[in-house]
């Protein structure tokens, strides 16, 4: 099994890193779904396209770690057709995730097509990595969220402005899920039974997924 690095609160000096960790919670945790993203392509299951990153290459690395906080599941994807992957960083618990390490350009092309715009902006993470978190709008992936760092660049993820407790639970799609699961075996750390324990035990993800049935969909 792959070691796994528990990430907790560090001071980020460098205000502008040239590269950073996306730290994925969610579908992007899975390198074929991420490579939509960077390379351009359509997700295996749907039916949108995405126009990838001005800066086409793979991550140059990706390793699996734990957050402080609460995965849980809210909203509804017209991409998957259930509810999407969130991080509530405030909630006790850990959240199993995947830091990918980018270019600080390829993180910004990633957030903007998580929100369905067109790639090709900057982002100022001057704030993010002074305070640890930086809104940039109320959408529900405009909140910039600064783990710590690793290896001298910052874990930076994206998520909503609310809290679990603030939204309603929707359930995961069978789609989505599959490749939530993907990206978290993909890793090496966590096996079969671990998996989807720990996804069972998200906010949003009964009645509709206990552990039995996602082992089934593991199987």
């Amino acid at each position: 099994m792959a070691d796994v690095r528990p990430i907790g609160p560090e001071p980020v000096r460098d205000p502008a890193p040239r590269q950073v960790w996306y730290t994925s919670y969610g579908s992007n945790m899975c390198l074929g779904r991420l490579a939509c993203y960077i390379e351009g392509g359509r997700p295996l299951g749907t039916d949108t396209l995405y126009p990838g990153c001005r800066d086409r290459r793979l991550p140059h690395r990706s390793v699996p770690v734990e957050l402080g906080g609460a995965l849980y599941f809210a909203t509804r994807s017209p991409v998957w057709g259930g509810g999407r992957a969130f991080y509530d960083p405030a909630a006790g618990g850990r959240v199993r995730a995947r830091a990918h390490l980018v270019s600080a350009s390829q993180f910004a092309d990633i957030a903007a097509q998580e929100m369905y715009r067109e790639p090709g902006e900057d982002l100022d993470l001057s704030e993010v990595l002074t305070s640890g978190v930086a809104r940039l709008g109320s959408g529900r992936y405009e909140t910039l969220v600064c783990a710590g760092q690793m290896d001298g660049w910052p874990l930076l993820t994206f998520t909503a402005p609310w809290t679990a407790d603030e939204v309603d639970p929707v359930s995961p799609s069978l789609a989505y899920l599959r490749v939530l699961v993907s990206g978290l075996l993909e890793t090496g750390a966590w096996d079969a039974d671990s998996v989807a324990a720990y996804i069972a035990s998200a906010r949003g993800a009964a009645p509709h997924w206990s552990e039995q049935a996602i082992r089934d969909v593991i199987a």
